[in-house]
């Protein structure tokens, strides 16, 4: 199988001048020099309205769920758990998430953000998805990424992203093609 495979990346914070720019933009770099695979943006910031209080556009959140693949979270760690921004696009739809693979990618303070995808791989079962074990983490981020937005311990950082990236696509490819032998939707029915 050699089409390209739909990787969607999601921001997980929405707060004004947060660090998941800088994290995005590092992992965009990265998976742009990747071949076979096509890459869309889910940003909670953008699928809301100009109010503080508007609520997510789900039908285009809904639809770029659906012609993922595989998606990565990029992740902040907020008081020992993932944001609420987050929790609230993750929860915006049930059914397109099914049977995909999910990665994360975390930062934060001392923890790099691991207690927020220890908590968020309960949530992603429960959508029936299948979580990547290997993840990157980021901890005290502030000191991981130079002004430019590269980080400091590049070949470690970009190490760690290839082994998740790897797996993630193993499991996308395999997904994939057991979606489209099997509607998943009819295995319990």
């Amino acid at each position: 199988m050699n089409e390209k495979m739909t990787i969607a990346v999601i921001y997980g914070s929405a707060r004004q001048g947060r660090f998941c720019d800088t994290v995005v933009n590092w992992v965009l770099t990265e998976l742009w020099a990747e071949s076979g695979i096509r890459i869309t943006l889910i940003d909670p910031l953008e699928l809301k309205g100009p109010a503080d209080d508007a609520a997510i556009n789900v039908g285009i959140l809904e639809q770029r769920i659906a012609d993922a693949d595989a998606f990565i979270v990029v992740t902040p760690e907020y008081n020992h758990g993932y944001p609420a921004a987050l929790k609230e696009l993750i929860d915006s739809c049930y059914a397109p998430w099914h049977a995909k693979s999910v990665g994360f990618i975390s930062y934060g303070g001392v923890s790099g953000g691991l207690r927020a995808v220890e908590q968020l791989r309960q949530v992603f079962a429960e959508l029936h998805t299948v979580t990547i074990r290997d993840t990157v983490s980021f901890s005290n981020v502030w000191s991981q990424f130079d002004a430019a937005g590269n980080p400091f311990k590049a070949v470690e950082a970009k190490a760690s992203l290839l082994v998740m990236l790897r797996r993630l696509k193993w499991w996308a490819r395999a997904l994939k093609t057991a979606r489209r032998e099997n509607a998943y939707s009819g295995v319990a029915a």
